[in-house]
């Protein structure tokens, strides 16, 4: 991964996905399917770019027309790129 970023255009990407993180995990955790979310690099295909985004781990993708409007996660909330990763059942043990 090659970096398009200064470092100070990085930490100001990442506050900006911070404070949205902040302000829309509870609405984003209430959605079915959804098991967390963090803020990380955009992965397109498995691999990482370098783009900083809100990523919403779900159990399993699934098709938009499967899901009501309501239980949609947007691409982008406030500017800031969603990523949503399929990361199964989360287990304590």
């Amino acid at each position: 991964m090659s970096s398009e970023y200064d470092p100070s255009d990085l930490q100001a990407a990442t506050q900006r996905a911070l404070a949205v993180k902040q302000a829309y995990e509870q609405e984003l955790l209430s959605k079915p399917n959804v098991v967390g979310v963090g803020v990380g690099f955009r992965q397109v295909g498995g691999q990482p770019t370098n783009t900083v985004s809100v990523v919403v781990l779900v159990k399993h993708k699934l098709p938009e027309s499967q899901l009501s409007p309501e239980d949609r996660i947007p691409a982008q909330i406030e500017n800031i790129p969603i990523d949503i990763q399929e990361v199964g059942e989360i287990t304590a043990f």
